[in-house]
């Protein structure tokens, strides 16, 4: 038969918190301290694990640690970064150290001390977080006493939920009239005036970090109405004035150059040389000048003398009584 003991054996006496946030790149100790029993005899044996979040799927082992060997279970590159706080963890104290963190290591973690028959556990979650970067600031809208502006504060980095808060350098009290957003980092004043002149700073933060940034918000005086329009009217009389002496200057060359055309036609028209007779003067000058000259010409075998009378003058014609040849000028020869 069956004998049945109720006892109170293995404790784990680590406290804390069950939630450690820690930044990425740095180390984190996992406290798992424990008490065994007198009655305790049997072989001591740790185990971590990671929990999963599926409770249909295993745990998975991560270090163990029997009969005074350590083992590492899983990835070997995640298994380096991992070790017992405690040189001799059989001395009480099964705590787990865990360096160079990342995003990835994030998960619940349980310790598992057993010592026959006494036995405990105690889970812990890790999350691994990204520290905000250094935040820009600046200005939106103008400077000028009057006007409505904002003060923008902005970290492209770290895990949120990120934070955002503006105050003054030196402690002084944020003038009443500006409204501020923790969430976007927006400060903003709808009426600028003087008191809102100085610097500020606006730190970001999360769980495992902050940053900040300074600017100077300056007050400048708005510039003088009355000089302005004073200065548009004067710019703007003074650009007709430029416009109607360019619109001068241009019709006096125009209207010179016109007049100069005019004197060099009216002196070539002055110096051109008389027209050339007509082709037809010419021929007639030439064909009378041509009857006044003595032209020779053959017929049957002999030259003949014709006169500027158009007849041939032969000593055979005039000896013997032959009739006197007639010179065509049209044709150039005796017919």
């Amino acid at each position: 038969m069956l004998s049945e003991t109720f006892t109170e054996g293995m404790k784990v006496t680590s406290v804390g918190s069950q939630t450690v946030l820690k930044a990425m790149g740095e180390s984190v100790t996992l406290g798992c301290s424990y008490t065994p029993e007198p009655f305790d005899a049997g072989e001591l044996d740790i185990e971590w694990s990671v929990v999963s979040p599926d409770t249909t799927k295993k745990d998975q082992m991560i270090m163990s640690y029997t009969s005074g060997t350590r083992y590492y279970h899983g990835n070997h590159v995640f298994a380096e970064r991992l070790s017992f706080a405690a040189g001799d963890p059989s001395k009480g104290d099964a705590s787990l150290s865990i360096s160079q963190l990342s995003p990835p290591q994030s998960a619940t973690y349980r310790c598992k001390v057993k010592k026959s028959p006494g036995v405990d556990t105690r889970k812990m979650s890790l999350v691994v977080m990204v520290k905000p970067s250094a935040p820009k600031c600046w200005v939106e809208g103008g400077q000028l006493v009057g006007e409505a502006l904002s003060l923008n504060c902005r970290s492209t980095k770290g895990s949120t939920p990120l934070k955002y808060t503006w105050r003054r350098e030196r402690a002084d009290p944020m003038p009443a009239g500006v409204t501020q957003n923790g969430a976007t980092g927006e400060l903003k004043i709808s009426n600028h005036s003087q008191s809102f002149a100085g610097a500020y700073l606006c730190e970001v933060n999360n769980a495992v970090g902050a940053e900040r940034c300074r600017i100077n918000l300056k007050a400048d005086k708005p510039p003088n109405r009355a000089a302005v329009i004073v200065g548009t009217v004067v710019g703007s009389l003074l650009l007709v004035f430029i416009l109607l002496v360019f619109i001068g200057l241009l019709y006096w060359k125009l209207r010179s150059r016109h007049s100069y055309d005019k004197e060099v036609s009216n002196e070539i028209r002055e110096d051109a040389a008389p027209p050339e007779s007509r082709p037809g003067s010419r021929h007639t000058h030439r064909s009378s000048g041509q009857q006044s000259e003595a032209t020779y010409c053959q017929v049957d075998g002999s030259d003949r003398n014709l006169s500027s009378t158009g007849y041939a003058n032969t000593p055979s014609s005039i000896d013997h009584g032959f009739t006197p040849i007639k010179y065509d000028s049209k044709y150039g020869y005796p017919v």
